[in-house]
């Protein structure tokens, strides 16, 4: 009788394995890149067998070699070989404090999770390209990690290889005749907030990008009109980018 009801447990294990394992082709939403921020967490977490399967991973970027611009789309390509038909990545940006900078659009066969992208679905052949839009303010040096996982196809998570690759990118320095002081208060705020230009500085756009690097507020201020309401902002975070004809600057702010 104990063995009839394991036969019927067997059974219906059969079905459940295989709905995670095809979840599982689609990528992973927690983190599994190999950074710092996700712990060093990789695929081997699920994918275990050290097998050789020919697999390597690189980051290649369209990042100019003096570093990434702010608030700007760039081009990302996750490269693999392998003898393996079947590929998955995933792929996060940090800057020195481990902390994930910037945001994603998904290319072909991807999909983004959070601040990391992924694949949708296995790839055959191990190249994934999508945009990476950069912070809105200087996060200096920005890594990006992936975590390329080379699977044998036996349907199961053994004898898989998984592999790490990173790059670490600079950020253009702004130089202090292009940079520009303001002051901004209160901060914290829940309604109105005034900007103070400094002198010689009559107007400027202020912009208003959430931790996405999404711009969520954008506005005019002058010496005679110097207040932008706030209230329509969601709480949280935000980083503020004030420009001038010919000057730029940002800080944080939090709209309470």
């Amino acid at each position: 009788m104990k063995k009839h009801y394991f036969f019927k447990l067997l059974l219906l294990m059969i079905p459940f394995s295989a709905f995670l394992l095809i979840s599982s082709s689609g990528g992973r939403d927690d983190g599994r890149s190999g950074s710092p921020g996700d712990g060093g967490a990789s695929c081997t977490a699920c994918h275990a067998g050290n097998a050789d399967l020919g697999a390597s991973a690189s980051i290649t970027t369209n990042i100019p070699a003096a570093g990434y611009d702010l608030n700007t789309d760039y081009t990302i390509t996750v490269n693999s070989t392998s003898s393996s038909s079947k590929l998955g990545f995933q792929l996060t940006a940090e800057n020195g404090s481990d902390t994930k900078v910037g945001s994603f659009v998904a290319g072909s066969g991807s999909r983004v999770t959070g601040q990391r992208i992924t694949q949708s679905s296995p790839s055959t052949t191990g190249d994934w390209s999508f945009t990476w839009k950069s912070p809105a303010t200087n996060e200096g040096s920005v890594t990006f990690y992936t975590a390329v996982n080379a699977t044998n196809g036996n349907g199961g998570t053994s004898g898989d290889q998984v592999v790490l690759a990173n790059t670490a990118v600079g950020v253009l320095g702004i130089s202090d005749v292009k940079r520009l002081d303001f002051d901004v208060y209160p901060n914290p705020s829940s309604e109105n907030v005034t900007f103070q230009l400094p002198s010689g500085s009559e107007r400027a756009t202020v912009e208003f990008y959430d931790y996405l690097g999404r711009l969520s507020l954008s506005d005019k201020v002058s010496i005679s009109n110097s207040k932008i309401n706030v209230q329509d902002l969601s709480s949280g975070v935000y980083i503020i980018k004030v420009l001038t004809d010919d000057k730029i600057g940002s800080q944080k702010f939090i709209k309470k």
